[in-house]
C-alpha cells in the first residue's frame, strides 16, 4: 500500500471568530492511500485547542508510514494513532479506499439509505448588528448556529432572533461562560426559543453540571473528544457533538453513534472547517443526527473539485464517490 501525505492550508474568505480565537485558515493534511490500481482520500483539519496543525498532523502520519505500506486495517489505526485529525485522514481514506476496492459507495458498505442533510449555518462572534445582518445574509438556511462568548450575549440573541424569528437556533459557547452565568442566560435564551446551547463550560471544569437541570439542552463538544471520554460526558450533557477530527475519524464516531443511542442522548455532527472532503464522511454521522453542522466549506476561499453543495433550505448534496466514499 502507497501512502502520500500533502498538507494543504485553505484560507478563509473571510477571518471567523469564536471564543478566544480568531480563523483565518483551515490548516488541513490530506492523506492518499494507493493499493492494487486504487485510490482512497482523506482529510484531517485538527484540534486547535489540542494543539494540532498540518505540521504535527503530517509528523505523525510520516512516523507510521512504514506500517502503512505493510497493510494496516482501521483497527491497526487506532492502535498506532491517538485520536484527533491524522488518524482521522488516514481512517477516512481507508473507508474511501475499501469503498473503491469493493465497487460499493459507503452507503452500499454501511447498508445506509441516505437522506440529504439541512445544515447549519454559522455566525461568527461579532456586534449585535452585524449578527444580526449575517442572520438575514443566510436567509435561505432555516437553522443557525450562533458563537457567542460572555460578552453580552443575550442582546446578540435578541438582535438575531429580532431578524431571524423563523430561524431555529443553537448556540455554542466554546467554554467562553461560568455555571454562574450558565444560570443567568439560559432562561433569557429559553425564551427566545434556543434549541440547544454548547460547550458553554471549560473543558475539564464541567463537573457542576452532573444533576443540574438546564431548561434549554446542553450540548458537549470539546468536552467529549472521543468514546474515552463519552460516559462522563453523558452524566453532564443532553448532547453529543461528534466531530471526525476529534475522535479520529469515521469509524469511531460510529460507535460513539451506537453509545449515544443506547443512552438516549441527542446527537450533533459538527466539524473543524476544512474542505468538502472532511465534510464527505461526516455527512455519514449526519445521518444520525438531530443537528447537524458541515458548513466548513462556505468559509472557504476556495473548495476541492467535486465538492458539496449547499441549496437553498440549507440542503447539502450527498457525496458522490469522486469527492469520497
Amino acid at each position: 500500500m502507497k501512502i502520500k501525505i500533502e498538507k494543504k492550508a485553505f484560507p478563509l474568505s473571510q477571518p471567523f471568530a469564536i471564543t478566544g480565537y480568531t480563523f483565518t485558515a483551515s490548516d488541513t493534511v490530506h492523506v492518499t492511500l494507493e493499493e492494487d490500481g486504487y485510490t482512497g482520500r482523506g482529510e484531517g483539519a485538527g484540534v486547535y485547542y489540542c494543539g494540532e496543525s498540518g505540521d504535527t498532523m503530517a509528523a505523525q502520519l510520516a512516523e507510521i508510514a512504514g506500517e502503512v505500506k505493510s497493510g494496516l486495517t482501521r483497527a491497526d489505526v487506532k492502535a498506532l494513532l491517538p485520536t484527533g485529525g491524522a488518524r482521522n485522514a488516514l481512517d477516512s481514506a481507508l473507508w474511501d479506499l475499501e469503498a473503491k476496492r469493493a465497487g460499493k459507495t459507503i452507503w452500499e458498505l454501511l447498508k445506509v439509505t441516505p437522506k440529504k442533510l439541512i445544515s447549519v449555518a454559522t455566525l461568527g462572534i461579532d456586534t449585535p448588528a452585524k449578527m444580526a445582518a449575517a442572520a438575514q445574509k443566510y436567509a435561505q438556511y432555516p437553522n443557525l448556529k450562533i458563537k457567542l462568548s460572555g460578552d453580552d450575549p443575550i442582546t446578540k440573541l435578541e438582535a438575531i432572533r429580532a431578524a431571524r424569528p423563523d430561524a431555529a437556533l443553537i448556540v455554542d459557547v466554546n467554554q467562553g461562560w461560568t455555571f454562574d452565568e450558565l444560570k443567568e442566560y439560559t432562561p433569557a435564551a429559553q425564551k427566545l426559543g434556543i434549541a440547544m446551547i454548547e460547550q458553554p463550560l471549560k473543558r475539564g471544569g464541567d463537573a457542576e453540571l452532573e444533576g443540574f437541570k438546564s431548561a434549554v439542552p446542553l450540548g458537549a463538544d470539546e468536552s467529549c473528544l472521543n468514546v474515552a471520554e463519552y460516559e462522563v460526558a453523558a452524566k453532564r450533557y443532553d448532547v453529543v457533538n461528534i466531530k471526525l477530527d476529534k475522535c479520529g475519524g469515521l469509524t469511531e464516531g460510529l460507535e460513539i453513534v451506537q453509545l449515544a443511542q443506547r443512552d438516549g442522548k441527542g446527537l450533533m455532527i459538527g466539524n473543524m472547517t476544512g474542505s468538502s472532503l472532511s465534510m464527505a464522511p461526516a455527512y455519514v454521522i449526519g445521518q444520525y443526527c438531530q443537528f447537524v453542522d458541515i458548513d466548513g466549506p462556505l468559509f472557504l476561499a476556495q473548495d476541492i473539485e467535486n465538492n458539496l453543495t449547499y441549496g437553498d433550505g440549507g440542503i447539502v448534496t450527498i457525496p458522490t464517490p469522486a469527492l469520497w466514499g
